[in-house]
């Protein structure tokens, strides 16, 4: 496996960049946007495709580079789905897997810190975000963070894994880079604690300063969503009602975007062709199926997704690559829901 820890100084931010091997699939953990241009050139030195750009929880401490990265590199980006983000292109959910080629991290939801924090775990290691630090907990007085909460997440959760487990978290202000769940329930001082009240009664009496680009970043970080409105002022857009008449139409050919656990939870358009969208670039090149499809079928492609942000993507490459035929459903799933559009499993 390859694996970067990769720190700013500024914000005293970890970022990981994860990938089973050079020349493959890659992901990043909590990205700080004043790095992005560090993360792509050691993602080009070591050959690998960056698909998915990850946050841990909406920060208050840094603008992160998850729409950066999204512009540079056409990734995935990702999200608890309790977040207050705009639009991020895939939501997780407890229990679920986070997936690239060769790896697969367990999802877990770790609120407290803030209500959409989440974990991920790989068989040796956690990244925690700033829900367990080293020698620390992440605070809990802003953004719906909840003491009791963070108290389940981590002594319920995150120390229930093996001591020998690597902690990776999303910040450390004192120079630690690692530590394990063994080490943090001998020495963290703030799980010390005989109770859940023991530890509210830490939490809620800390007194911290808020943090320093709180003010500019929480903002930033719920305005992180590509600008689907471009696309629809091209007319490369339809909402979910006007497709909801096109379901079952010969001349169109409704394209899911979606990975299949997003497909098996939420659900699938009746007739829709899958297509994930780390495979778009492959099918819209010449000789690619979609490519070939709408060449010699003058049929439209009409591409969606969770919530639209990888259907825009997708519908500016597939015009880049010559098809003219492509648009795409604005909102995605989550908007053809909410017009009572027809699902299936």
């Amino acid at each position: 496996m390859i694996f970067r820890q990769l720190f700013d100084s500024v914000s005293g931010t970890y970022s990981y960049l994860l990938a089973s091997r050079r020349g493959g699939e890659a992901l990043i953990i909590d990205p700080v946007l004043e790095k992005v241009d560090r993360y792509l050139q050691l993602v080009r030195e070591l050959d690998l495709k960056l698909v998915k750009a990850v946050d841990t929880h909406l920060h208050a401490d840094h603008i992160t580079g998850l729409g950066a990265l999204r512009d540079k590199t056409q990734c995935i980006t990702v999200m608890g789905e309790q977040t207050k983000a705009d639009v991020v292109s895939m939501r997780l959910s407890d229990g679920d897997k986070l997936t690239i080629e060769g790896l697969a991290l367990d999802v877990i939801y770790t609120p407290g810190h803030t209500d959409d924090s989440y974990s991920f775990i790989l068989p040796d290691r956690v990244f925690t975000g700033d829900t367990l630090l080293i020698r620390g907990t992440g605070r809990t007085d802003f953004q719906n963070g909840d003491p009791r909460q963070q108290y389940e997440s981590i002594f319920g959760r995150l120390l229930k894994l093996p001591d020998e487990t690597l902690i990776y978290p999303a910040h450390d202000y004192k120079g630690e880079t690692v530590s394990t769940i063994g080490e943090e329930k001998a020495f963290n001082p703030r799980l010390q604690v005989k109770s859940m009240e023991d530890y509210v009664e830490i939490m809620n009496n800390l007194k911290l300063a808020n943090p320093k680009m709180m003010d500019v970043a929480v903002p930033a970080n719920m305005k992180v969503g590509f600008h689907q409105e471009e696309i629809a002022r091209r007319d490369w857009a339809i909402t979910a009602e006007q497709a909801l008449a096109l379901v079952g139409k010969p001349e169109v050919v409704l394209i899911d975007l979606r990975e299949r656990s997003e497909r098996e939870r939420h659900g699938i358009i009746p007739g829709a062709l899958h297509v994930p969208y780390t495979t778009l670039q492959e099918n819209i090149a010449a000789g690619g199926m979609l490519h070939e499809l709408a060449r010699s079928t003058s049929r439209r492609l009409l591409f969606y997704c969770a919530f639209g942000e990888r259907s825009a993507m997708a519908v500016q490459a597939a015009q880049d690559a010559g098809i003219a035929s492509a648009w795409h459903i604005h909102g995605g799933i989550d908007a053809w829901r909410k017009a009572s559009g027809p699902l299936t499993r």
